[in-house]
């Protein structure tokens, strides 16, 4: 049976933890990495911020529609980001893997490849998922090469899908681009997680 519910995930290089109110000190610490706040189109919280963006986190779990993770750094002992199960659809098995965000020294590693597999891994082995969603900014090149290398399909944008908050961009409109893998995709692009998670710690997906 489908059920969304808090749970620990554990990889070489990162672990996946219930997000708590304690982890915001490490992550004021992490979105001053880069001064990620300021790329125009994402939506990171401001250092200021960041315990609000806990608490509303916190709060789309207690109604179902998210659940949230602390990505812990396995060498150092701290979080080093976030990232959720979100847009949870119980009745049709899906989720999205999205509201993510890494300190700068962390992206483009394997820490990043390495979470999206055990998210992947969770949602299809064990959460019997049929399918699971990214979604992105079409001007975050970042974030769309990083999906793409992981083995996500486009299924297509959503053309002034949302009103922009970020105060560089006001008054512009998001085109969203949607990708997804589905459960007969998964061996696959199991396989080809687990090859490059087997090469040496090189740049890998940085969504």
């Amino acid at each position: 049976m489908f059920l969304c519910q808090p749970v620990t995930l554990t990889g070489q290089y990162a672990t996946l933890v219930p997000l708590v109110i304690e982890h915001h000190d490490d992550l004021v610490e992490a979105v001053l990495d880069g001064e990620l706040w300021r790329l125009w189109y994402t939506a990171i919280p401001t250092p200021e911020g960041v315990a609000a963006e806990i608490k509303r986190r916190l709060g789309l779990q207690d109604q179902g529609a998210m659940l949230p993770f602390a990505v812990i750094e396995n060498a150092t002992g701290k979080a080093v980001g976030l990232t959720t199960y979100m847009n949870i659809d119980n009745g049709n098995r899906r989720v999205e893997i999205g509201s993510t965000w890494y300190r700068r020294r962390v992206q483009r590693t394997a820490l990043n490849t390495e979470c999206k597999m055990l998210l992947l891994q969770h949602a299809f082995e064990q959460l019997q998922c049929i399918a699971v969603e990214f979604r992105t900014h079409f001007f975050n090149q970042q974030s769309r090469a990083g999906i793409e290398r992981l083995g996500a399909k486009l299924d297509g944008v959503l053309r002034s899908h949302q009103v922009n908050p970020h105060p560089d961009a006001k008054g512009t409109l998001r085109d969203t681009c949607v990708y997804s893998v589905t459960a007969p995709e998964w061996p696959t692009v199991r396989a080809h997680l687990n090859y490059q998670l087997s090469k040496p710690r090189t740049p890998l997906a940085g969504a």
